[in-house]
């Protein structure tokens, strides 16, 4: 029997912490990139935590990219898979 997720909206997600399984702080979510042919989700852009080093993720200016395939669930935080999150 397959599961129905509740609705997310988008609006919902800003300025949300993303965290790591492990329970380390990555930082807060800036925006999401879709893919407008597919509609498919593929990064989130994060404003990083001062305390982790952005060099581990891939960057975009300022920001690091988390990839969505990492997202294992969205609650008050949105929690991520730290292997699949970084380069």
């Amino acid at each position: 029997m397959r599961r129905i997720m509740p609705k997310i909206y988008a609006r919902s997600l800003a300025g949300k912490e993303i965290v790591t399984m492990g329970g380390t702080v990555l930082g807060e979510l800036e925006n999401i990139i879709l893919d407008p042919e597919t509609g498919r989700l593929i990064d989130l852009l994060v404003k990083p935590d001062p305390e982790i080093d952005p060099a581990r993720y891939r960057r975009e200016g300022k920001l690091i990219l988390v990839p969505f395939s990492s997202v294992c669930a969205l609650k008050d935080y949105i929690v991520v898979d730290e292997k699949r999150a970084e380069r």
